[in-house]
C-alpha cells in the first residue's frame, strides 16, 4: 500500500496552561483532499502550523513523505501554503506573484515562464499576468495566491481558511474551482474550515476537531449518515437531538423511550437499560403523518411553517416543551398535513443515539 503523503503521531502543543491540540494522530493519501473542521479554539489551525512548521510541537512526530520534518524550516518542506489574506505583493504583477517561489529556488527564467502560464490557465486567469493585485476582486486574488502556491508542485498543499472572507456566493464558486484543481493536478491537500457546508462540499474525508482531540475521521457521508459522538452529530449539518431513556439495545438498535413517545435508533456505543440518552435524527429523515396514524413514533404540534423555496421547514413543538424540525421537498407530492397536531416517526437506522456522559 502506498505511504501516506503525511502523517501526524502524538502530536500535542500546550499554551501555557492550554492544551491546543491533544495526542492528535492523523494521515493524508497521495492525493487526497482532507479537510480539518471543527470550532474555533478547537486545534485545528495550530495542527496546521505545526506541519507547515511555523509551530512547533511539543510531543509527537510529523513525516513527510516518511521523513521526519521535525528539524526542517517552513521554507525546505515542500509544502504550498494558501491563508485568508492572500499575502500577495502589492508591488509586483500577478505573474512575478506566482513566480516568485520559483525565482527563489533558482529556476530559468524559461521555466518560470512555462510553468507561471500553466498555473495561471489552471486557476482561470491566463490573461491576467500583467495586471497588479489591486487591479483584481477578492475572488482573483485568492486564485493569485493559489496559483502562487502550487506552482512548483508542492508535495503537500495547506489552505487555512482561504475563502473566509469572501461572499457567499463568490465562496460557493471558488470551491469547486479549488476542487477541480484538485482533481485535475492530483494535488494532496490539508484544509482548515470551520464551515461545515464547505467541508462536506470539497472533501475526500474530513477530522472533525474539538478541544484538541479528533472526535470522528471519515468521508463526508460518513460523518453525515454515521456520526461516532453526540458532538459530531450537533455539528455537521442540521440535526434534532432528542433527551429519552433507553429501555433496551438490541442487535444494534436502541429502543428508547421520550416524553412525547417510543422510538428506536441505532447505537455503536455501550448503553445500558434506564440510562438516559440522546437521539440525534436530521430534519429530512422524518416522516410526519396525522395524530391519529396507528404507526410508533413520537407526537407534536406543527408551530411554524417556513418556505425555504426549494423545501418547507416545518417547527413541530412536542410534548415535553421542545422543538424539532422537519423538512420536506416542494415536490413531495404525497406530503399533505393538514391539521397541526402531527406524528413523527423514522426508520431505526435513518437516527443515532448516544449515552449521556
Amino acid at each position: 500500500m502506498e505511504k501516506p503523503v503525511l502523517e501526524l503521531s502524538g502530536v500535542r502543543k500546550r499554551y501555557d496552561s492550554v492544551v491546543a491540540v491533544d495526542d492528535v494522530d492523523l494521515s493524508l493519501r497521495t492525493g487526497e483532499f482532507l479537510t480539518l473542521l471543527g470550532p474555533s479554539g478547537s486545534g485545528k489551525t495550530t495542527t496546521l502550523m505545526m506541519v507547515a512548521g511555523l509551530q512547533q510541537p511539543d510531543a509527537g512526530t510529523i513525516l513527510l513523505n516518511g521523513a521526519s520534518v521535525a528539524r526542517l524550516p517552513p521554507y525546505r518542506r515542500d509544502i504550498g501554503m494558501v491563508f485568508q489574506n492572500y499575502a500577495l505583493f502589492p508591488h509586483m504583477t500577478v505573474r512575478r506573484n506566482v513566480g516568485f517561489p520559483l525565482e527563489m529556488r533558482g529556476k530559468p527564467r524559461s521555466e518560470i515562464a512555462q510553468l507561471v502560464d500553466e498555473a495561471l490557465r489552471v486557476v482561470g486567469l491566463p490573461d491576467h499576468g500583467d495586471r497588479l493585485p489591486k487591479q483584481l476582486s477578492g475572488g482573483q486574488q485568492q486564485r493569485v495566491a493559489l496559483a502562487r502556491a502550487m506552482v512548483y508542485r508542492p508535495a503537500l498543499l495547506l489552505m487555512d481558511e482561504p475563502l473566509g472572507a469572501l461572499d457567499r456566493k463568490l465562496r460557493e464558486q471558488l470551491q469547486l474551482e479549488i476542487k477541480r484543481v484538485h482533481r485535475e493536478r492530483e494535488i494532496s491537500v490539508l484544509y482548515v474550515t470551520h464551515d461545515q457546508d464547505e467541508a462536506l462540499t470539497m472533501s475526500d474525508r474530513i477530522a472533525v476537531f474539538n478541544h484538541g482531540r479528533i472526535e470522528q475521521i471519515g468521508t463526508p457521508e460518513e460523518l453525515y449518515d454515521q456520526p461516532a459522538t453526540r458532538f459530531v452529530a450537533g455539528f455537521i449539518g442540521d440535526t434534532n437531538l432528542l433527551s429519552g431513556r433507553a429501555i433496551g439495545v438490541f442487535n444494534g438498535i436502541c429502543e428508547v423511550e421520550t416524553a412525547a413517545g417510543r422510538v428506536r435508533a441505532v447505537t455503536r456505543q455501550t448503553i445500558q437499560a434506564g440510562s438516559a440518552v440522546t437521539l440525534a435524527v436530521r430534519p429530512e429523515r422524518i416522516v410526519l403523518t396525522g395524530a391519529q396514524q396507528d404507526t410508533p413514533g413520537i407526537d407534536g404540534t406543527i408551530t411554524d411553517v417556513i418556505f425555504m423555496g426549494t423545501a418547507r421547514k416545518y417547527v413541530v413543538r412536542l410534548a415535553d416543551g421542545n422543538s424539532c424540525v422537519v423538512l420536506r421537498q416542494i415536490s413531495d407530492a404525497a406530503f399533505d398535513i393538514s391539521a397541526p397536531a402531527v406524528r413523527l416517526s423514522w426508520p431505526a437506522d435513518k437516527a443515532t443515539a448516544f449515552a449521556d456522559q
